[in-house]
């Protein structure tokens, strides 16, 4: 505040002075604000590490680039901020960008209103999402064979119509650095297998520079050889999103040549649909739990949403997890299901264990426990009463050497289940 409310001040006083001081305050803001510049950048800040770090600014100076005149080759110690910094999409080395000069924010009445520099986003040289750099060659023949091979005239004899095809990697292009070595920024690996998006009409999307892309779009039934392969059922403008994070490995290394997303075999994927059929399946789509299959995602055309990675996590970090279903909520997998939890608990008037159609009741534990308590101490009686009686060869009592000697062995046996029945109850699973 205290820049801003000094640059006001000084300029108020410049106003106040007299005319012609006014009128050049007025020029110079206008000659500032209506200088664009066209540069290659030749390097960038990105952290603490950069040997310019203090010079932009320190933190605030994240995304800061060095530059040359991209006519004259001329190189500045002159640096410029990013124009948008709510979104973050800086150039790499190499790359042409756009810049807009306005007044400086440190505005002094004693000296010359020097001008701040501000970039644009990088500008489409090759009009490839991997990367638009476009080093300082002014001659297409003072090129190395390899990077020769690299540059491919589409249209020749015709008005020399120059693409960028790579067809090996690394190339010779410095993408990381050029002016001040920074190695903690050497990160980025040209790769020639990235291929663009293609766009259909009226499509809005956004994409990364390692096949990452976020597609606004619709159903397009396109006569193009490249399709897409969610517009089989509905109508030309039904909506659709789609997040995608990595194309499918498979992928030619003919990087140039447009794709579209595939639900199958992109690396993690994320579909918004509203008409559309996706070509996809479930892990398990066997339904042998319900006597209501569910439409397969594959077949069905109203609205939903569909989640494919390898993995995918669910975390609540301080509440719940809710899923519902008007319907029913179907969880399957080709091997296990596991449930953990400190309390479990299923609220339910039909319970069917090991089949749809199990039809066998589950005994209530405590009410059976005390049934068989009972009987069981019906039979020791029995037993007990067993274990004395008598029989009487040649008119003489005695004790019954075959039935005797059973009672009292399963008077005990009796007496020691009665003692441990209460054992067979579970301690942590209750019905009702």
């Amino acid at each position: 505040m205290a820049i801003l409310k000094n640059g006001i001040n000084i300029a108020n006083e410049v106003n106040n002075s007299n005319g012609r001081n006014s009128d050049i305050l007025k020029d110079l803001i206008k000659s500032n604000i209506s200088l664009f510049r066209i540069v290659r950048v030749l390097d960038i800040v990105l952290d603490e590490n950069h040997p310019k770090f203090k010079d932009v600014g320190e933190w605030n100076g994240i995304g800061t680039i060095y530059f040359e005149d991209i006519n004259n080759g001329e190189k500045t110690l002159t640096f410029a901020y990013p124009f948008n910094p709510q979104i973050k999409y800086y150039p790499l080395i190499n790359e042409i960008v756009l810049l807009v000069s306005i007044p400086s924010k440190f505005i002094s009445s004693t000296r010359y209103i020097k001008p701040d520099y501000y970039y644009f986003s990088s500008t489409g040289i090759w009009n490839h999402p991997h990367h638009n750099a476009y080093p300082n060659i002014t001659e297409y023949d003072k090129l190395t064979k390899n990077q020769k091979d690299d540059y491919k005239d589409v249209d020749p004899g015709e008005g020399d119509v120059y693409v960028r095809r790579i067809e090996d990697t690394p190339t010779e292009i410095n993408l990381n650095y050029t002016k001040y070595p920074n190695p903690s920024q050497d990160t980025f690996q040209e790769k020639s297998n990235i291929h663009p998006i293609l766009s259909f009409a009226g499509d809005t999307i956004y994409e990364g520079r390692w096949g990452q892309s976020l597609r606004f779009g619709s159903t397009a039934k396109s006569k193009s050889t490249i399709s897409n392969n969610w517009s089989d059922a509905g109508k030309n403008g039904n909506p659709i999103t789609i997040l995608r994070n990595g194309q499918p490995t498979t992928t030619s290394d003919e990087g140039w040549i447009p794709i579209t997303e595939n639900i199958k075999n992109d690396l993690s994927s994320l579909y918004l649909t509203s008409y559309q059929k996706i070509p996809f399946s479930i892990a398990n789509e066997n339904f042998f739990s319900t006597n209501t299959p569910p439409t397969t995602p594959a077949q069905y055309a109203s609205p939903q949403i569909i989640l494919n990675s390898d993995r995918i996590v669910l975390n609540a970090k301080s509440d719940s997890i809710l899923i519902s279903g008007q319907t029913s909520v179907y969880i399957s997998s080709n091997k296990s299901i596991n449930l953990e939890a400190e309390q479990l608990y299923i609220d339910s008037t039909d319970i069917r264990l090991g089949s749809k159609i199990a039809n066998q009741a589950v005994l209530k534990g405590d009410d059976t426990v005390e049934l068989l308590k009972r009987l069981i101490t019906e039979v020791t009686n029995l037993s007990t009463a067993l274990k004395t009686i008598q029989i009487w060869p040649g008119g003489v009592s005695s004790p019954d050497p075959t039935i005797g000697p059973v009672a009292k062995i399963a008077e005990s046996n009796l007496e020691l289940i009665l003692f441990q029945i209460d054992s067979i109850k579970s301690n942590f699973v209750k019905t009702s």
